[in-house]
């Protein structure tokens, strides 16, 4: 996805060099359509300039600041020896998040979604998070509850969710579900708990799964999981209602597990 406007003053854009004159260089601007920014020779590089092909080549890929903006002109001027070491990585690496979450918009809605219904989903998740790539991010990590404020249809929230737990590479993924326990013996309380306690095992907090079973609501309790991975994580979600399951059978009990909350609970 390219932006159809201009850049402002002060932004960092990337591009790809595209002619070498002896006044300077032209960009192609990668974030913009149809945009094509001017960098003169003395803002390709500190100090005097011999040659600029010296110091860029045909086809790169810079870092560049927007200098100014002549919209009337269409004219944007721009500077490479502005931006920094740390600048140019960090803004690359974002170019780069960009990119691969335009491939997953593709997968998740098609390579032929129009590009107005690509531009509403994008607005849609663009309006609770700062890039599409920090919308598939945290879905992968948070699931549905991650897009649940934003004005996305369930289909398109299961979409971007299935696509990015696929897709994305992320530090943990929390994944929850609920329990039904009951128990109509004397003693039922007693028994509750022991299944709350066989739900946390103690064999299931090792290596890197964190698991925590909180109340609801009776008879409603919440498991909830993080995990390095949503398999993991999915994994010991259910072994964790599982082990429930067994301890308050066995006590002439009953349990149900479900992934929503209860609508009576809301």
């Amino acid at each position: 996805m390219k932006y159809s406007g201009w850049p402002d003053s002060g932004e960092l854009v990337v591009g790809k060099v595209d002619e070498i004159t002896d006044f300077g260089v032209f960009v192609d601007l990668e974030e913009y359509e149809d945009k094509r920014g001017l960098c003169h020779i003395s803002e390709v590089a500190s100090g005097w300039i011999k040659n600029v092909r010296d110091h860029v080549r045909e086809g790169q890929t810079v870092v560049a600041k927007v200098l100014e903006v002549d919209t009337g002109s269409q004219q944007i001027d721009l500077s490479i020896k502005d931006v920094n070491e740390h600048q140019r990585k960090e803004k690359i690496q974002e170019w780069k998040n960009e990119q691969k979450a335009d491939k997953w918009m593709s997968i998740a809605f098609g390579d032929d979604v129009s590009d107005e219904e690509y531009g509403a989903i994008a607005n849609a998740v663009l309006v609770e998070y700062d890039t599409l790539y920090d919308g598939f991010e945290q879905a992968a990590i948070h699931g549905k509850e991650a897009l649940e404020d934003t004005d996305l249809d369930e289909d398109e929230v299961a979409a971007i969710v299935e696509t990015a737990r696929d897709n994305v590479s992320v530090p943990y993924v929390n994944v929850t579900g609920y329990v039904d326990l009951r128990c109509p013996t004397g003693d039922g309380v007693d028994h509750i708990k022991e299944a709350l306690k066989a739900a946390e095992g103690e064999d299931a907090q090792e290596g890197e799964t964190q698991l925590e079973v909180t109340y609801v609501g009776a008879p409603e309790y919440r498991i909830k999981v993080r995990a390095p991975d949503y398999k993991a994580a999915e994994t010991a979600l259910e072994d964790a209602a599982g082990r429930a399951e067994d301890s308050i059978v066995t006590a002439g009990g009953t349990a149900l597990f479900h992934r929503e909350r209860s609508e009576d609970d809301e």
